[in-house]
């Protein structure tokens, strides 16, 4: 569960993350970044597609600065995984209530 959010910190399940994150139920993966820096794109999330969940949540951070590729989003569509992109804050809401009945991850840009 994430707990809270500011600009730069992210805190779950009690510890806190000062990097861009991917979530799982089992797992943190906070080395994560991205290839194009503020471009989200399908070879960023390769440890996504090799957990097979059913939705992802995707945080463009505190301003929406990041953004996600079309053909991202289309490669989601024909593997079936559901998705959510809003603003980091919005973000977070969403993955708190999703995680309790489906099989989501999350990936967070946590700065603009």
């Amino acid at each position: 569960m994430i707990r809270s959010y500011t600009f730069g910190s992210i805190n779950i399940d009690g510890k806190v993350y000062r990097t861009d994150v991917l979530v799982f139920p089992d797992r943190i993966n906070s080395q994560w970044w991205r290839q194009a820096g503020h471009l989200l794109n399908e070879k960023d999330l390769k440890e996504v597609f090799d957990f097979k969940p059913e939705i992802l949540v995707i945080g463009t951070g505190a301003s929406g600065l990041m953004k996600v590729e079309e053909s991202l989003k289309q490669t989601l569509e024909d593997k079936n995984i559901e998705f959510i992109i809003k603003r980091t804050p919005e973000a977070v809401d969403a993955f708190n209530l999703l995680r309790v009945s489906k099989r989501t991850a999350a990936a967070f840009h946590i700065t603009c």
